[in-house]
Parts: structure tokens; C-alpha cells; sequence
């Protein structure tokens, strides 16, 4: 099926395979901020507010930028930014549509408080409120659905936090530099590339009709949410993930108990940068959970450093759950329950 490319543009009708084979392109994406004076007054701590697909890059720049860091730094999920924040503290509020209630309310708090203010939206309240009180904002592509443009939004915040003195070039460059390697592999994963060569279809056959759970280590965890997102939103499935060394403590014994057969798919999302230590839990979990619940597949993230190996798994994420869409025969584009659900909360 996944190679009859009828039903591929009949069950695909908005052609998100074909915007799939673009997302490499993000990775040195035009952008630029505007509105970027500001005082250079010391920043002590960096909030980034973002809810869903807008806060995918997030939580990628917490770990990219874990050893390099020097001040603390949080993402709220939510209305409320913590009652910490002060003239001191850099908030950055992301909403690809600019309209997301949660991230309106996070921007409100962050310039009563006198915060150092940047925004990061295709349009919407987020945008008008930036350009009436001149904040520094950048304006992002629009027509994507926000779990497909986790790659510009990561390219938009790096260079967010650029223009307030965090230095973030480096890994601005390394994205620039890893965009041959994924316009390779996502032609390898393309509609046009057979299931006998394509990784990416591979992986859908295998999955279709179970529940899959993802796991990721302190740097991958971000991409294991990821593919957790993408399954929910474009395979229409329910889908699960946690992160090592903390499913050791709890989430490990819930599998020892019955039903033995039990409809999930396990995927372990592993990097060679992960510590050893948490590759070796991985796999002695495994081990330990054999005939207890299916084995894992492991996803090994490909890529001379961190900042490619986490765009790959991106974009893989994306691809197979389209093509898992397609075989449950739902539009994988669509989410038309969250706009229902916007509007009658509204």
C-alpha cells in the first residue's frame, strides 16, 4: 500500500508527505529578528512559553544547551508564568498561530513584570501585541501545521536568544551545516523511495494497529515527546513516552504484570552523546522486560553531533507517522478536534 502512490495522494489529500520532503529546508531558514534593541541589562534566568508543537523546541534547546547554560532555564506549559519572574528575566513566548490563550496570558504577565520580552509567531494577537509595544519578535512562516515547524521554531529561538546576548551560534551553524544530510535521508524516506529501502515506511508497517510508547534518555527526551506528538496529531493514535533513568523508578515494574501479551510497539530513541549509563539501562531494561512486553526497536540517531541527530529524529517522526495515517486511512494534515475544541472553549 505505502508504495501505491494513488493511495498515498488519496489518503493524503493535503499533501503532507510533500511538505514532509521540505522540512530539511527549516534548518537554515530565513529568519530575523526585528524590533531587537534592548537595554543590555544582565538576564539571571530565560522562560520560554509555548504550548503543543510550539514548545517542541523548547524543550530540544534545554538539552542542546544544557552544558552551556549558565543561567537557569524553564518552559512553561500553561497560563501562568512562576512567581520568580523580574525585570532580570528573558521570556520568550511562542505560538505559531500567535492566538494560543496559554501563550497570550504568559506574554501579558511577562510585560506587566517588566521582563526582557521577546515573541516568536506567523501572526495573530502574539505578533499585533509585539509591533504595538515594541518587542522584539520574529515573524515565522505560516501555512504549517506547529509539530512540522519544530525545526524553524528551533532556528528562530536560538537566534531569539542571540539577540539578547545568549550565545547560541554555534549551534545556529551546526543546523546550517547538517541540511545536506537531511535533504539525503529525507529523500531515502520519501513517498517516491520503496518500503524495501525506506526506513521510514519500514518503521510505519511495524507499528500500525499498536500503541506505541517512546523512550528517550536527559538528550533525547525531547525527541521521543516529539514523535509522541506526531503520532497523536498526525496518525490520529494514542501514543506514550517517559524518559531514562527516571522509568527505572516506577514505569519499569508496570510492565512485569499481565495480560504477557500486550498491544504496544516500544521504541527507544538512542544517541551516541547520551550518557553510557543511560544507554546501558536501556538495554538491560530490555533484557530484564523480555517476554514481559514486546522488545524495543531502537532508533539510533544519526549525525555528526547532537543538533543533526535531533533534526533527523525529527523529521523521521514525522514521516513515519504519515505513512502510519495512511495506512489507518485517516487525513494525516487535519486536527480538526483541537480547533473544535479552541473554539467552544472560547
Amino acid at each position: 500500500m505505502l508504495d501505491d502512490i494513488n493511495i498515498l495522494k488519496q489518503r493524503d489529500p493535503g499533501g503532507t508527505l510533500l511538505k514532509a520532503d521540505e522540512l530539511y529546508l527549516q534548518a537554515n531558514e530565513p529568519l530575523e529578528v526585528q524590533q531587537s534593541s534592548h537595554d543590555d541589562r544582565e538576564i539571571r534566568n530565560i522562560i520560554i512559553a509555548g504550548m503543543g508543537g510550539s514548545s517542541l523546541a523548547a524543550d530540544a534547546i534545554k538539552a542542546l544547551a544544557s552544558g552551556e547554560l549558565e543561567i537557569p532555564y524553564e518552559v512553561v506549559k500553561g497560563y501562568d508564568l512562576p512567581a520568580y519572574v523580574s525585570e532580570r528575566t528573558l521570556v520568550i513566548a511562542s505560538s505559531h498561530s500567535g492566538n494560543t490563550e496559554e501563550t497570550v496570558s504568559c506574554l501579558k504577565q511577562a510585560i506587566q513584570a517588566g521582563c526582557q520580552v521577546g515573541v516568536i509567531s506567523s501572526g495573530g494577537k502574539l505578533l499585533d501585541r509585539a509591533r504595538e509595544q515594541d518587542i522584539a519578535f520574529i515573524e515565522v512562516r505560516a501555512g504549517l501545521q506547529p509539530r512540522m515547524a519544530m525545526i524553524m521554531n528551533l532556528r528562530a529561538m536560538l537566534l531569539m536568544l542571540q539577540a539578547f546576548s545568549i550565545n547560541t551560534r554555534v549551534l545556529l551553524d551546526e543546523m546550517t551545516a547538517a541540511t545536506d544530510l537531511l535533504k539525503t535521508e529525507s529523500e531515502n524516506w520519501s513517498r517516491d523511495t520503496s518500503t524495501d529501502s525506506n526506513y521510514a515506511k519500514q518503521l510505519a508497517l511495524l507499528s500500525v494497529g499498536k500503541t506505541p510508547v517512546f523512550y528517550g534518555g536527559p538528550l533525547t527526551a525531547s525527541i521521543a515527546y516529539k514523535w509522541k506528538i506526531s503520532w497523536n496529531e498526525n496518525a490520529k493514535n494514542i501514543a506514550f513516552w517517559n524518559q531514562y533513568p527516571e522509568f527505572n523508578h516506577n514505569e519499569f515494574i508496570g510492565w512485569s504484570s499481565h495480560p504477557v501479551e500486550k498491544p504496544f510497539v516500544i521504541f527507544d530513541i538512542m544517541s551516541d552523546h547520551e550518557s553510557i549509563r543511560v544507554l546501558e539501562r536501556m538495554e538491560l531494561s530490555d533484557r530484564l522486560l523480555s517476554g514481559m512486553r514486546p522488545k524495543a526497536h531502537q532508533i539510533r540517531l544519526q549525525g555528526d553531533n547532537l543538533v543533526e541527530q535531533m533534526l533527523w529524529g525529527s523529521i523521521l517522526a514525522d514521516y513515519v507517522s504519515i505513512y502510519v495515517a495512511i495506512l489507518n486511512g485517516v487525513n494525516p494534515e487535519p486536527v480538526e478536534l483541537i480547533e473544535k475544541f479552541k473554539k467552544q472553549l472560547s
